[in-house]
């Protein structure tokens, strides 16, 4: 299975043994949206409900850190998931949280895992069929973690790299964020970026109907925005989510020398001891 499907596959293929469809959506405060009724009030038939907000370790200084190992291995026993099982990613969320919750099946050794292209806002375009209901227990699966194959960096790391520059860091907000235009939502973040870092909105990654746009694409983007395909990339947001759309886009592109900030911006900008730059 490749790692992004298409709608037209996912209608072929639903119903397939071993083939689950997870719904990761989650939303922005500011959105007032509630993924568990919107599930509950129409989804792709047959999908399970991954509850994508709920899956952060608590326990961890980061603001909505990355779940570890075992919570997340809990979480897919809970919804019936194998070691042979494939999974497709969908989300219907402004910000792609699809790319987050693909980033944590790869971080734990879940290599069988897509998104779907365009997400739930295709699928409904397309005039494709939706079913109803509160999503429900799907009985014990046997998945186990291991090692995968994404890096996660901390706020040392990031710091670490300011005096070695060995990795280029790519923001995924928005350039008047970034460029300390407007001010960040939650007060008590600074504005601006880490320094030396580049600038490509996640946005930009799309199409008009919410498909990636083509690989070679993709690789111009991240090129005009700066960065030397030739050497790795941390990519960095608000919160750790749409940097992750960034990467999964790389990925696409072929570029695998690549790791996420989770901490991102929510750490970065609340700690008055680390370096900002702005303009």
């Amino acid at each position: 299975m490749d790692q992004l499907v298409s709608t037209g596959w996912l209608a072929e293929n639903a119903g397939t043994h071993g083939l689950v469809v997870l719904d990761a959506s989650a939303h922005l405060p500011a959105a007032n949206r509630d993924p568990v009724a919107e599930f509950a009030a129409g989804h792709i038939p047959g999908a399970r409900f991954l509850d994508l907000p709920t899956l952060t370790d608590r326990a961890s200084p980061v603001p909505a850190a990355l779940p570890g190992a075992d919570q997340f291995a809990r979480r897919l026993a809970n919804l019936g998931i194998s070691a042979s099982t494939r999974v497709v990613l969908y989300d219907d969320s402004d910000i792609r949280t699809a790319a987050r919750a693909w980033f944590m099946f790869r971080q734990h050794g879940f290599a069988d895992v897509a998104i779907l292209d365009g997400g739930l806002p295709k699928w409904r375009a397309e005039g494709r069929p939706l079913e109803a209901g509160a999503p429900s227990p799907q009985g014990a699966g046997d998945w186990r973690p291991s090692d995968g194959d994404m890096i996660v960096r901390s706020k040392r790391d990031m710091l670490a790299n300011l005096d070695t520059g060995g990795e280029q860091v790519l923001d995924a907000r928005s350039r008047a964020r970034f460029m300390a235009e407007e001010p960040e939502a939650n007060p008590d973040l600074a504005g601006g970026h880490i320094p030396g870092s580049r600038n490509l909105p996640y946005k930009a990654l799309f199409a008009a109907d919410g498909t990636y746009l083509p690989p070679a694409d993709l690789r111009a983007l991240f090129e005009e925005a700066g960065i030397d395909w030739s050497r790795p990339v941390v990519t960095t947001c608000g919160s750790g989510v749409t940097a992750a759309a960034l990467l999964f886009a790389m990925r696409l592109a072929g570029k695998t020398d690549t790791a996420l900030y989770d901490g991102s911006w929510s750490e970065w900008g609340a700690d008055p001891a680390t370096p900002k730059a702005a303009g």
